[in-house]
Order: structure tokens, then C-alpha cells, then sequence
């Protein structure tokens, strides 16, 4: 047996005497590809912490499945003072699930919290630095003093580092415990986590917006996605979040699943790390771009699945600019660009990518293929996913290229931009760039959407002509399911809330 077919078959047999044999009555099963490791709201940034954070945690506001903003545990809000200070009036009677008191001190408490010393630790803190204090007004009423404008405030108020968390418990407790114990307002209340196996809940027979239909919700960690397929196909999952493009077909034949394919946030490109040999050079790495048939990837590789993109995010993205258009490809010009350059035929690079990413690891291989077209000789460097995120990338410590991902959960591109090209920011290693600076700072500061529009399709522009990366597609947000599970309300971004969820 080949080693692949090994590794594949050793993992099928692991997540199937991880799992039950049949579902459990009451219960939805759902497979994510990756564990976060920590469920705290402040210490990640995962769009697999964003599938479970909705279903332990609220927000004071809550975004719906259809992208529109909804009250959560504040009733209502309003800018005051010349949009210096936000207005949140609570939600009362609200109970945390280890039975202390929801109110204005534990909204405090949070964002102090986020804001000070302990979310210095994770990487949450940035998105909300535009807040300077919480005040108690009483205790159904903060204030959030704002020391500069933030036009996405609101949307980040509805997920991840925003998320309300229980004071009395995390001063008993203390954050280590209460990231692998996670306690908060939501619909259902942790039981268990197995770390890379499994993480249990039960519902919330109290919880203020009505009782989960469901009486239990386990979530598998399955990093492969054709173990995924596997375990949807036997009846042991309800929802997958990534299947083998190629199955698709497959699974839709099933008369018991079904696959729901769909416009998503999830941007991916190829990062070029421009303080490194060949890639210190624009030319070269507008040319590594044009030697790229990424059209020809959407079609054979990813089966349509997504769509081409000329700057890091996708259709669904304000600030998003239809009139930018991917640099072409163009093998014989990019060999002429590389020529000019003086880069020498079979010249190495490295392209660092996520190891578990199956589909990602067709498009870095069908990469590297072109690139050896035009003389390029591109080795891959494949990394365990939290190694590439919290290790190589931000520590400046990547090859040539590499596999830059971004879920895009504002749906804004401030969030992508100032994140990924924003001096020492996280996923800005290596680029300190002025200008891009100042724009991103004028865009981030002014609470006219209009003229942030217009800076945002500057923002895009400038970062394609400096080519930092190579835009590569805007993928879709693609679901494996069992006909058995009802009224999921699926997420474009994700983003689960199963309150209204049942199984036959």
C-alpha cells in the first residue's frame, strides 16, 4: 500500500473509533478541520473558533445568516456625542451558564480585559483599539468612550474577541482553564473537550432566546477532508466543512446528503516575502503573478468552486473594486520580466502552505508547475497548520512564497487590509510601507463610508501594483450534509448558531 493510502486509511480508522458507531438521538454532529486549541474569545483568530464561538458566547449585538446586524445581549444602541461614544442598553434577566449575572460589569470586565495586559497575549485586541474605556452607567447600561472613529465597530461588536465572558468565573478560574472551559451566555453550555478530537456541548434549556431544539452538539476535529467525506458518507456527521472537491458529485448522488455550494469571504493568495532574494524585486513578483493560469486552477482543480480576484478578498467584501482586474497570464512576458530582472533559469524558491489543506496542496503543486514553466524552480514546504499561523508567518520566518488565507469575517476590507499590510501587524512581517500606511489609517478614521469606500479601492490597487502577493480566488463556502439535520441556517462566513437546528 502506498504511503498516501496509508496515511489516509490510518486517519478514516482513528476518526471511527473516535466516533460513534450512530447518531445519538437529539444530537448534530459536525466536523471542522481544525482545533483552535483555546476557546477563549480574545486568543484567536480561526474561523474554526467562529464556528463554535456562536454557540457558547454572545455578543452584545449578533449578526444574522443573512449579513444584517441584530440585537444580542444589548437591547438596542446608539451613538452619542458626536459619534464619541456608543450607548448600549442590556438585555435583563440574562443568566452566564455557571449562573452568575449577565450585566454592565461583565461587559466591563471584558473589554478591559481584551484591551489590557491579557489581550496583548492574543491577537483580538487590534480590531477594537478604537475603544478607549467602558463606563458603567448602571447596571443595565455602558457606554463605550471611543478615542478615534471606527466604521466596522459594529460588526466586530457580533463576533470573536467581542464575545462576553464571565468575570467571577475567570478570576476563580483564571484564563488557562477557561480557555479549555469555556463558559459564556449562548445556547449551549460546554460538557467536554477532547483536544483534537472532539468538543461537546448540551443545550441551554435557559437560554434568553428560546431553548435549543437539539439536546446535544458535538463538534469532530477531522483535518483531512476526505475523511470528512468518509465520515459524512457513513452516517456519522451531519455537517462537514471540507470535502474533496472531486467527491462533490459523488456525495450529491447520496440520496441521504447533500452538498450546498455558495459565495464565501475566504480569500487565498500566495504572499511573497518582498525582503527575500528574488522577491525584493516588484517586477519579479508581478511576473511570478502573470506566469500563474490561476483561471485554469479555478477550473480543474477547484471545479468552479470560486472565483478569480484581483486584490485579497472576494465580491462579498466592502471596498471590494469590480473595475481592478488580475494582472493576465502571460507566460512569455513573465519569462522577458524575468529575464530583464536578471533571475537565472532554475532558480530555487520555497512556497510554504498549510499540510492538511488537501485542495490547497493541488493548487501549490499546479503553482509551482507554472512557475517551473517560465524557469522558476519552486519547492513545497508543507506546515502543520498552527506552526505556519502563530510560528513561521508571523515570526518573518517563510520561504519565497506563501499560502496566505483569510476568512474575512467583517466583510470589510479594513479588517483583510489592515491586518495583513498595517506596519508589525500580525501577517505583515515584512512590509513597512508609508504610504499604505496613511491610507489605511484615513480609511480606519472617518465614519463616511462612502470616502472609506473610495480609499479601500485605493488601498487595492496600490497593494496590486506593488504585487505583495499573488491574488489567487475567492473560494466558496462549501457544506457536506445528511439530509437528517434540519433548519441549519447556513453560514456564508461559517459562523454557526444552531438554535433553531434539528435531526430526524
Amino acid at each position: 500500500m502506498k504511503l498516501k493510502n496509508l496515511l489516509a486509511t490510518t486517519s478514516l480508522v482513528l476518526a471511527s473509533l473516535a466516533a460513534p458507531s450512530t447518531h445519538a438521538a437529539g444530537t448534530l454532529t459536525v466536523a471542522l478541520h481544525q482545533d483552535p486549541g483555546n476557546w477563549d474569545p480574545i486568543a484567536t483568530f480561526l474561523v474554526s473558533w467562529g464556528a463554535v464561538g456562536g454557540q457558547v458566547f454572545d455578543g452584545l449585538i449578533m449578526r444574522t445568516p443573512d449579513m444584517k446586524l441584530a440585537p444580542g445581549l444589548a437591547t438596542k444602541w446608539e451613538f452619542l456625542e458626536k459619534n464619541t461614544k456608543l450607548r448600549f442598553t442590556l438585555r435583563p434577566n440574562v443568566k452566564f451558564h455557571n449562573g452568575e449575572p449577565f450585566d454592565a460589569e461583565a461587559v466591563k470586565f471584558t473589554f478591559d480585559r481584551l484591551l489590557g495586559e491579557e489581550g496583548k497575549k492574543g491577537p483580538q485586541q487590534s480590531n477594537y483599539n478604537a475603544i478607549e474605556k467602558v463606563v458603567v452607567v448602571n447596571p443595565s447600561t455602558v457606554d463605550f468612550v471611543l478615542k478615534s472613529p471606527d466604521p466596522v465597530l459594529l460588526t466586530k461588536l457580533a463576533g470573536y474577541g467581542a464575545m462576553i465572558v464571565p468575570p467571577k468565573y475567570i478570576k476563580e478560574k483564571g484564563s488557562q482553564f477557561f480557555g479549555m472551559n469555556p463558559v459564556g451566555t449562548g445556547p449551549f453550555k460546554f460538557t467536554e473537550y477532547k483536544p483534537k478530537i472532539s468538543l461537546s456541548f448540551e443545550r441551554n434549556a435557559a437560554y434568553w432566546g428560546g431553548a435549543p431544539k437539539l439536546d446535544q452538539l458535538v463538534y469532530r476535529f477531522i483535518t483531512e477532508p476526505a475523511t470528512q467525506a468518509a465520515e459524512l458518507q457513513a452516517g456519522r456527521l451531519d455537517v462537514a466543512n471540507q470535502i474533496p472537491l472531486a467527491m462533490i458529485d459523488t456525495l450529491k448522488k447520496d440520496s441521504k446528503l447533500d452538498v450546498v455550494s455558495m459565495d464565501g469571504p475566504v480569500a487565498l493568495a500566495m504572499r511573497y516575502n518582498t525582503q527575500r532574494g528574488i522577491m525584493k524585486d516588484r517586477e519579479v513578483r508581478k511576473a511570478l503573478t502573470m506566469a500563474v493560469d490561476r483561471d485554469a486552477i479555478i477550473k480543474t482543480i477547484l471545479l468552479g468552486n470560486a472565483k478569480p480576484i484581483a486584490s485579497f478578498q472576494g465580491t462579498l467584501s466592502f471596498g471590494n473594486d469590480p473595475a481592478l482586474k488580475p494582472l493576465p497570464f502571460n507566460p512569455a512576458q513573465a519569462k522577458a520580466m524575468l529575464q530583464k530582472a536578471g533571475v537565472k533559469p532554475g532558480t530555487q524558491i520555497q512556497l510554504d502552505f498549510r499540510g492538511s489543506d488537501s485542495n490547497f496542496r493541488e493548487v501549490a503543486q499546479a503553482v509551482a508547475g507554472y512557475l517551473q514553466a517560465v524557469g522558476i524552480t519552486a519547492s513545497l514546504k508543507p506546515y502543520e497548520t498552527n506552526v505556519l499561523l502563530n510560528d513561521i508567518i508571523p515570526n518573518g520566518k517563510t520561504g519565497e512564497m506563501w499560502q496566505n488565507q483569510w476568512g474575512g469575517w467583517t466583510f470589510d476590507y479594513d479588517n483583510t487590509a489592515y491586518s495583513m499590510y498595517y506596519t508589525k501587524q500580525r501577517w505583515n512581517p515584512f512590509d513597512d510601507d508609508a504610504k499604505l500606511n496613511a491610507l489605511l489609517h484615513t480609511q480606519r478614521n472617518t465614519w463616511d463610508q462612502a470616502a472609506r469606500k473610495k480609499t479601500l479601492q485605493e488601498i487595492g490597487r496600490y497593494v496590486a501594483d506593488q504585487a505583495l502577493e499573488m491574488p489567487l480566488y475567492s473560494l466558496n463556502t462549501i457544506y457536506g450534509l445528511n439530509k437528517r439535520a434540519k433548519n441549519l441556517a447556513l453560514p456564508v462566513d461559517g459562523r454557526f448558531r444552531f438554535v433553531e437546528a434539528s435531526v430526524d
